[in-house]
């Protein structure tokens, strides 16, 4: 486990995933703490893809690849590239078990920054492969809402009109739902969590989002430039709420296997680099 702290904020990150698992601002804790009760997850990185394929497969070259959803990286031992008070360099390369899974070299690192009321998350992946790699990268992070979900409001930095993806066996069909009409603040029901699972949206034009509790004004706030896909989700009646930005979507079901052809994924060429950051604000 790697320790950064600032005096403000205090972050426990964890070789396995290079994974947050606790956050606490002023001694308080802010993160979820992993309760297998409701989800043993806390803060995953999500690479070479996020969500789910269809049947749990692609193909590529005329091979076919079976890859689990949200990929290995989240079950992967990272190497501490670096480390100081208040940083840490987390780095994957692939082996043999990846390259089963996933037919490109690559080295993904993943950097934590505390500085101030903020933790920085920046991703760097390059294709060490000699062709054309395809990848994407996303974050789950679960906010703690210790009161409740039904106390928090998503507020978003512009005005939006949003129609969620309603995914079905992990995939996105043609089922859509509008939650949302010309309005910054979305309020939140267990019963959507109950009824959808989750928050798909493919088409949202802020960049930065608040969770606030509208009876004591405390927030956490994100801010993800790059991401064209966020995703809300919760498990019903757990005191969390992930707020999570990804470079893609789950899965069409109506899309062949080709990984070049799945949505919002990213090519990269040989020696090339993604790279991508989003921040996360505590008050």
């Amino acid at each position: 486990m790697v320790v950064l702290d600032n005096g403000k904020i205090r972050a426990e990150i964890h070789e396995l995933g290079a994974e947050i698992r606790r956050v606490t601002v002023d001694g308080e804790e802010r993160m979820w703490n992993g309760d297998p009760k409701y989800w043993t997850g806390v803060a995953p990185v999500l690479f070479p893809i996020c969500g789910g394929l269809k049947d749990d497969k692609f193909t590529h070259n005329g091979k076919e690849y079976f890859l689990e959803s949200h990929g290995f990286a989240r079950k992967s031992v990272f190497q501490v590239e670096e480390s100081g008070a208040n940083y840490a360099v987390f780095l994957l390369k692939d082996s043999e078990e990846t390259l089963e899974k996933y037919p490109w070299h690559f080295e993904l690192r993943v950097k934590y920054n505390v500085t101030g009321n903020a933790i920085k998350i920046s991703y760097d992946i390059k294709n060490t492969s000699d062709n054309t790699m395809y990848a994407a990268i996303g974050s789950h992070e679960a906010y703690l809402c210790p009161e409740g979900i039904e106390d928090y409001d998503v507020i978003f930095e512009r005005k939006e009109t949003l129609d969620s993806a309603i995914p079905d066996n992990k995939l996105i069909g043609k089922n859509w739902v509008r939650v949302l009409k010309d309005s910054d603040t979305l309020p939140l029901y267990i019963k959507d969590f109950e009824k959808y699972d989750s928050f798909v949206f493919t088409d949202l034009k802020s960049r930065f989002t608040t969770l606030k509790n509208r009876k004591t004004g405390k927030k956490v706030s994100v801010s993800f430039e790059g991401f064209d896909n966020f995703l809300i989700w919760s498990t019903p009646g757990a005191p969390y709420l992930c707020l999570e930005p990804w470079t893609c979507c789950p899965s069409f079901d109506y899309m062949g296997y080709e990984i070049s052809e799945k949505e919002g994924m990213t090519a990269i060429e040989p020696n090339k680099h993604m790279q991508k950051l989003h921040t996360v604000y505590f008050e």
